[in-house]
């Protein structure tokens, strides 16, 4: 418990410590009018999370190099972005070679030719999707936390992953949270943060479904997937530009249209995460767990989305009219 406080402790001097340097080098979001905020605010306070693992890496006995690698790939490339915008042809080559890294590490390599591209498409899909859906404070932190949680939880029975990593990764979060889940963020993650993060969440993903054979585990990030497949599929029938930034989410709706606070929005997508988490437990520990009952529970969520979003809609309209 000891080692977990002192790393706690460092983690929150590195971060002041960025602080000071990203005031100095002026590393600011600015908002504009597709912002879900309204101040300046520092920038890239996410680089906490590949600094953990790179930490982790160095004091647990250098294991999983490959990962890290192409961990650090991600990190610098965002990183970069953060500062000035990187070419859309850079970031997808850095996506494709860091994947490639991560996949050599869980030796995914050994599958099927068609499940490995399949996993390519899914894993870089999922790390954009997690990158659209940091927008508001506190949802990135949140979101992370739960999957983190509930990675801890399975692997404390079903080891498929290091348990230190985890720890220190919550610990990161937690730290971030404080200077992120506010009513005023104090910093945003950037793209060096929710890109790394999203990379780390697919790690556990990946050795977790490998390790089980199970892939219904992907309902750990049903969320942020349904909402990011439906509004894809909303931005496509406006024949919208699907990779410029927007305020199409939910999530944006909500904090934006309706004015909920940032950091109850957050909480939403957070425990509604984490209660089809519980439930997708429960189906396994009771056995009761097929493909059936997978795609029966995705689509009732899909739904569920869908039913929601109407009514959000709905009522963003009436607000208009009344306005």
């Amino acid at each position: 418990m000891l080692i977990y406080f002192l790393f706690t402790i460092v983690l929150i001097f590195l971060l002041l410590g960025y602080f000071r340097i990203a005031d100095h080098f002026n590393i600011i979001d600015k908002p504009n009018h597709r912002s879900s905020h309204s101040a300046v605010t520092i920038r890239g306070g996410g680089i906490i999370f590949p600094i953990t693992a790179l930490l982790w890496f160095l004091y647990f006995g250098f294991t999983s190099p490959r990962a890290i690698a192409g961990l650090g790939i991600m990190a610098v490339v965002s990183f970069l972005d953060d500062l000035k915008p990187v070419s859309f042809k850079i970031r997808i080559l850095a996506h494709l070679a860091a994947v490639s890294f991560l996949f050599l590490q869980v030796q995914l390599f050994n599958l099927p030719w068609v499940y490995v591209v399949v996993a390519y498409l899914f894993t870089i899909g999922w790390i954009n999707a997690f990158n659209f859906m940091d927008g508001i404070n506190g949802i990135t932190p949140f979101y992370s936390l739960m999957a983190l949680c509930t990675f801890l939880w399975i692997n404390h029975n079903l080891p498929f992953a290091p348990k230190e990593l985890i720890i220190l990764l919550i610990i990161s979060v937690l730290v971030f949270s404080f200077f992120n889940a506010r009513k005023r963020a104090l910093t945003f993650a950037g793209d060096v943060g929710s890109v790394t993060m999203a990379f780390l969440l697919a790690w556990l993903m990946i050795g977790l479904m490998l390790k089980t054979g199970r892939i219904e585990y992907v309902l750990f990030f049903a969320v942020y997937g349904i909402d990011t497949v439906i509004t894809i599929i909303y931005r496509l029938k406006r024949r919208e530009n699907i990779f410029e930034a927007h305020r199409s989410h939910l999530f944006q709706f909500l904090s934006n249209e309706l004015r909920w606070p940032h950091v109850l929005v957050s909480s939403v997508y957070a425990i509604t995460q984490l209660l089809i988490n519980v439930i997708t437990i429960w189906l396994f520990s009771n056995g009761m767990m097929s493909i059936t009952v997978f795609a029966s529970f995705l689509f009732l969520l899909t739904v569920l989305y869908l039913l929601a979003r109407l009514r959000v809609e709905s009522n963003i309209q009436k607000k208009r009219r009344f306005s």
